[in-house]
């Protein structure tokens, strides 16, 4: 068995799609939209077959979350970049594009390189190797 995605709500579809082919070298399917209930998704499909739904459709509320804190569910993505030069050069490159980098890159306790940025909608995604 294996996790075929995650999703993601935002009511940011086009920008949160571009910031992850982007800066993650993913690709995307050409979309999803169902006309009644005005859902929009793309599925964004990152190497290894691992995939990241995102969704969007009116009247879905904001998160109370804050995402500078830790709180209980799904609290990161993981994106491993393969080596440590990658995760400093892509987190520079975040930094100066303005997206808020909340932990340096630095070696952790369990083994990874990695830093901690916030996507679009504020989402903490890990940048590791």
């Amino acid at each position: 068995m294996r996790i075929d995605h995650v999703a993601i709500w935002t009511h940011n579809l086009e920008g949160l799609r571009n910031f992850y082919i982007h800066y993650f070298d993913a690709s995307s399917n050409s979309g999803y939209y169902n006309h009644s209930r005005e859902f929009r998704s793309y599925f964004i499909i990152f190497d290894g077959g691992c995939r990241l739904e995102l969704m969007e459709m009116p009247n879905i509320p904001k998160s109370k979350n804050d995402p500078l804190k830790q709180f209980l569910g799904l609290t990161h993505l993981a994106i491993n970049v393969g080596k440590k030069e990658r995760v400093d050069v892509l987190t520079a490159q975040l930094s100066l594009d303005g997206f808020k980098v909340i932990g340096e890159p630095r070696n952790t306790g369990d083994g990874f390189y990695e830093s901690v940025i916030l996507d679009p909608d504020g989402n903490r995604i890990e940048i590791i190797a």
